[in-house]
C-alpha cells in the first residue's frame, strides 16, 4: 500500500520503501495535492503557487511532465496508457486518490477531531496514536512556498492541540507529576496560550506542589498584563481561586 507521510520529511513510500518523487518543483506537485486532501488542484493554481510572481512560458508542459513522473513512481506497474489510479486527471487539474489511512496528516486530523472518548484513558490513547505519526516539522522543505507554510501552521495548531487534550487526559488518570516537566516547556514555548498554563497549574496543584501551582498562575497574570495590558482570562482566575480554596473537585 503507498504511504504518504507529511509531518515530518515529506516522502511517499510502497511496502516500506521509500520512492524517488524527483526534484523539489515536481515533489512540490504531490505535496500540493496531499494538502488539498483529495480536491482537485486546477492546473492553473499549481503553476501560480509553484512559480509565484512570473511562471516560465512552457509552465503548463512542466507541470504535465512532473505529473506524469509521479504517475509513474506511484504507479510503476501500470500500463503506458492506462489510467492513473493515484494521481488521477480532474478537470480542470488533478487530484490525489487515496484514503485516509496512507497519508498520515489525513490520518492525524481525523483523530484530532474525532470526538472526545468516553473517559480519560481512552482519550490519553487517541491522542498518543494521534502524536505518535509525527516525525519532524510538516512540509519543512516547502516553507518558503505560501501554500506549504499555511498548511504547517495549521496542522502545528492541531499538533498543540492535541497534545493539551492529551495532557488533559493524563492530568485526569493520575499522571500530572510526570507531565510537569512537558507541561513547563509546552508554556515556555507558547506562553499567550490559555491552556498551557491552566494545565501546567492543574498538573502542579495535583503533584502536590500547590505553592509552585500558584506561582505558575502569577507568572501566567505578569505575561497577560506585560503583553496585552489585561488580567488573567477568567478560566485561570477560576483556577487560582479553587486552588486558594482547595476545592474539592480539584
Amino acid at each position: 500500500m503507498l504511504i504518504f507521510q507529511v509531518l515530518g520529511p515529506f516522502r511517499a513510500s510502497h511496502r516500506d520503501s521509500v520512492l524517488d518523487l524527483g526534484g523539489r518543483r515536481q515533489r512540490a506537485v504531490l505535496a500540493r495535492l496531499v494538502v488539498a486532501g483529495g480536491r482537485a488542484v486546477p492546473v492553473g493554481t499549481l503553476i501560480g503557487e509553484l512559480w509565484p510572481g512570473e511562471p516560465p512560458a512552457q509552465a503548463l508542459a512542466t507541470i504535465q511532465g512532473y505529473v506524469s513522473r509521479l504517475r509513474r513512481a506511484l504507479e510503476p506497474g501500470r500500463a503506458p496508457r492506462g489510467e492513473a489510479g493515484v494521481l488521477v486527471s480532474a478537470p480542470p487539474g488533478y487530484a490525489l486518490r487515496a484514503e485516509p489511512g496512507q497519508v498520515d496528516s489525513w490520518r492525524f486530523e481525523g483523530l484530532v477531531k474525532s470526538p472526545e472518548q468516553t473517559g480519560p484513558a481512552g482519550e490519553w490513547e487517541l491522542m498518543e496514536t494521534a502524536l505518535g505519526l509525527w516525525r519532524g516539522p510538516a512540509l519543512a522543505e516547502f516553507a518558503d512556498l505560501p501554500w506549504a507554510a499555511a498548511e504547517a501552521a495549521r496542522l502545528e495548531e492541531l499538533r498543540l492541540v492535541a497534545g493539551e487534550r492529551r495532557a488533559a487526559a493524563g492530568v485526569a488518570i493520575g499522571r500530572s507529576a510526570p507531565l510537569v516537566a512537558d507541561l513547563e516547556a509546552h508554556a515556555a514555548a507558547h506562553p499567550m496560550r490559555e491552556e498551557a498554563w491552566r494545565l501546567l497549574a492543574l498538573a502542579l496543584y495535583r503533584a502536590g506542589r500547590h505553592g509552585d501551582a500558584l506561582a505558575a498562575v502569577r507568572r501566567a497574570r505578569g505575561l497577560w498584563r506585560d503583553e496585552l495590558g489585561l488580567d488573567l482570562p477568567a478560566t485561570l482566575r477560576r483556577l487560582e481561586s479553587d486552588m486558594l480554596a482547595q476545592a474539592p473537585h480539584l
